[in-house]
């Protein structure tokens, strides 16, 4: 009679049968049904035409997927086949996934790329102008490699004045990534003209760490401008995209953003042959003004005033002479007759005042105290004047005077005759 065995013991005998026969296994299908747990694990559904395959990747392993598990993707697991006891359900253990025909890198990418791109973080209206004159550039790579060599050689050709700060970086391996972001953040905080990100050539793998999300992000949040100058040409990394401007090499981020002193020297010859051109414009056309303002001046000036006001003077006294000429032989005509009736009647007055003159004179002389003798007649004499008694007073001083005699005398009182 067989022995019985309960669930749990039959499910632990199946357990260590599948895990002894199926510890490691290659296993080909399609995604579906992908969930990602807080916890880190990922829990998925592998399937073909006819059948699925339940499927767990633990946190630890997914750590180190380098692309995002997807509904639709066909890919390759690689692990070994357990027992959840409790159930009785057996799944993959997976360790490690691969896309089918395509390597995970690139699926990273792809998947990556999308991803920022709907965020907006290649959009190019957030895109900053590199300056036009940069005085100061921080690049972020090692101090080792060719790359700073190269970028320093054709900064000191092209344009020696730049000031250049080097942070030297891991730019390769596992913690490449966070630390480019770091110092990212660093040269930001410098407040120099550009900051250019990038290393030399190398394959996928050593230039992923420039694919790495947490270095696009960084990028993204600079407010300094940023040259993504990362591996070959050929090469095109998500930092090339987030960046303000992509180099093809460090050493053409240089040439693309310092100017060529041999052309800038060029530039100023010709600029200062355009500008001495340009003064001696100026002056001849300053000269002519000077001399139309020295001819204009000449012409206004005062003294030049002065002689055509003297000349318009000298022209009216002249006409002012000759009018007063003809207005006075106007005048002189029109006082003729009036100048005769004027001397006539001058005459006539003459004749009457000299008649008259003539009977004073008779009068007076016969008035005369020479002419007349009277031995009682004398005149009052007072401060050289003749005056009458009537304006005499008591006490005047007075003179006595005839024709012969003059007699000085003090008046003692005024009386006034009746009658």
């Amino acid at each position: 009679m067989n022995s019985t065995v309960t669930v749990s013991q039959l499910n632990e005998q199946i357990k260590s049968l599948l895990e002894s026969t199926f510890i490691q296994i290659r296993v080909e299908g399609e995604i579906s049904q992908v969930t990602y747990h807080t916890s880190g694990h990922i829990y998925f559904t592998i399937k073909d035409e006819k059948s699925s395959l339940s499927c767990v990747m633990f946190r630890s392993n997914a750590r180190n997927l380098r692309f995002r598990l997807e509904a639709g993707q066909h890919v390759v697991l690689s692990g070994a086949i357990t027992v959840y006891v409790p159930r009785g359900n057996y799944q993959m253990l997976v360790q490690t996934a691969e896309p089918y025909g395509v390597g995970s890198l690139s699926i990273a990418f792809e998947q990556l790329k999308k991803q920022l791109q709907a965020e907006g973080l290649f959009s190019p209206e957030r895109k900053k102008p590199i300056p036009k004159r940069v005085r100061h550039i921080v690049i972020v790579t090692s101090k080792t490699g060719a790359a700073i060599q190269d970028m320093i050689r054709v900064a000191t050709k092209r344009w020696p004045l730049v000031k250049i700060t080097l942070i030297d970086t891991l730019v390769q391996g596992a913690e490449a990534a966070q630390e480019i972001a770091r110092h990212i953040a660093y040269a930001d905080s410098l407040k120099a003209d550009v900051i250019i990100v990038g290393r030399g050539g190398g394959s996928l793998e050593d230039l992923w760490a420039f694919n790495e999300e947490v270095v696009a992000r960084a990028i993204y949040a600079c407010k300094t401008p940023v040259v993504s100058a990362v591996g070959h040409e050929v090469d095109t990394m998500i930092s090339d995209f987030v960046a303000d401007m992509r180099a093809p090499t460090p050493s053409a981020a240089m040439e693309q953003i310092l100017p060529d002193k041999i052309e800038v020297l060029y530039a100023l010859d010709e600029m200062m042959q355009r500008i001495e051109s340009r003064m001696h414009q100026i002056l001849n056309l300053k000269l002519q003004q000077l001399q139309s303002m020295q001819t204009q001046l000449e012409q206004n000036a005062i003294s030049k005033k002065i002689d055509m006001q003297l000349q318009i003077i000298n022209q009216l006294k002249i006409q002012l002479k000759q009018q007063m000429s003809r207005f006075l032989n106007q005048k002189s005509e029109t006082l003729l007759p009036i100048k005769e009736q004027i001397k006539y009647i001058q005459n006539r007055v003459l004749e009457h005042k000299n008649s008259q003159l003539s009977s004073l004179t008779s009068q007076l002389s016969s008035l005369d105290p020479k002419l007349k003798v009277r031995p009682w007649f004398v005149q009052l004499v007072k401060n050289g004047e003749v005056v009458g008694l009537k304006r005499l007073k008591s006490g005047d001083q007075v003179y006595l005077q005839d024709t012969k005699f003059i007699a000085q005398a003090t008046i003692d009182s005024i009386e006034t005759i009746d009658g």
